[in-house]
C-alpha cells in the first residue's frame, strides 16, 4: 500500500507517518501548507502539485481541505480516508459527491474503542426503551479547533433516532431557564492541557444511571485506525464508508 498523507506536518500527520513506517507502508507523498522535516520523504505544499502514483489518500489536515481533495481526485481517482473533523454541511455534500466516483471512508473518530462505545450506548438506550436522559461530556487538548468534537456529535447522531420523535442535541443552555426537556441530548466540551481525547456518556433512566467512557491514551491509535481504514477502502467500489462498515465486515468474517 502506497499512501499520500495530507496534513503531514500536523500532530496526527506525524503520527500517521510514524505508524506507516512501523507497518512497512510506503509513503508516496507528504502534503502540507507548512514546511516540516520528514527525512527523505517526498514533500509537497499542496495536492495540486503532487505528481506521484499512490493507492490511497489519507487526510488528517483541516475540514476546508475537502475542496482541494475533491479537485485532486477528479484528475487522480483514488480511494480517500477523510479523518479530519468539523466539516460544514456544504463540505459534507462535496464529500458525498466525491463518493460517486471514488470510495470515500469518512469517520470523525478512527478508534475501534469509540465505535464499541457507541454500540454499548445504543444497547443501553434500546433497553430503556428510549425513555432516558443522555449527556455527553467530551474533553480535548487546549489547541483543538472545533467544539463540540466531531466524535461527540457522532455519538449524539447515533443515539437520536432511538429517542422519542423530535429529539435533538444541545451544546449550550446558557440562554434558557427551564426544566430539561425529555427528548434532548446535552453535549458539554472541555478544552484543557494536552488531553488526547475523552468521551463520557451518562444515560439516566428513572433512579438508575449508566456511565460509559472512552479515553484515548495516545494519538497512535487514531493513526492505526486510519491505516486500517485505508486498507479496507482500497478494495471497495465508489461510495461512502465508515468505521461501522469496517467493523461489521470484520465481525462477519470472524463469525
Amino acid at each position: 500500500m502506497k499512501i499520500i498523507v495530507n496534513g503531514a506536518c500536523g500532530r496526527m500527520g506525524k503520527e500517521l507517518i510514524s505508524a506507516a513506517k512501523s507497518n512497512n507502508i510506503e509513503i508516496a507523498a507528504c502534503v502540507d501548507v507548512c514546511s516540516c522535516a520528514n527525512g527523505d520523504l517526498p514533500f509537497y505544499r499542496n495536492l495540486a502539485s503532487v505528481d506521484v502514483k499512490a493507492d490511497v489518500l489519507i487526510d488528517f489536515s483541516n475540514h476546508v481541505s475537502i475542496n482541494d481533495i475533491s479537485a485532486f481526485v477528479a484528475s487522480n481517482p483514488l480511494p480517500c480516508v477523510i479523518a479530519s473533523t468539523g466539516h460544514t454541511e456544504s463540505e459534507l455534500a462535496l464529500m458525498r459527491a466525491m463518493a460517486e466516483s471514488v470510495p470515500v471512508f469518512y469517520s470523525r473518530n478512527m478508534s475501534l474503542g469509540i465505535n464499541v462505545l457507541i454500540d454499548l450506548c445504543r444497547c443501553a438506550v434500546k433497553a430503556f426503551g428510549g425513555e432516558c436522559d443522555i449527556e455527553i461530556i467530551e474533553k480535548h487538548h487546549r489547541n483543538k479547533l472545533d467544539s463540540p468534537s466531531g466524535t461527540a456529535l457522532m455519538i449524539a447522531e447515533e443515539l437520536l433516532p432511538l429517542l422519542p420523535e423530535g429529539a435533538s442535541y444541545v451544546t449550550d443552555r446558557s440562554d434558557r431557564r427551564a426544566v430539561r426537556p425529555a427528548n434532548e441530548i446535552g453535549i458539554s466540551s472541555v478544552r484543557c492541557g494536552a488531553i488526547f481525547g475523552e468521551h463520557e456518556v451518562i444515560i439516566s433512566h428513572g433512579a438508575e444511571y449508566l456511565t460509559l467512557k472512552h479515553t484515548a491514551g495516545s494519538r497512535a491509535l487514531f493513526a492505526e485506525g486510519a491505516l486500517s481504514a485505508a486498507d479496507y477502502v482500497m478494495a471497495k467500489a465508489p461510495g461512502m464508508y465508515s468505521m461501522k462498515d469496517l467493523l461489521s465486515e470484520k465481525s462477519a468474517l470472524q463469525n
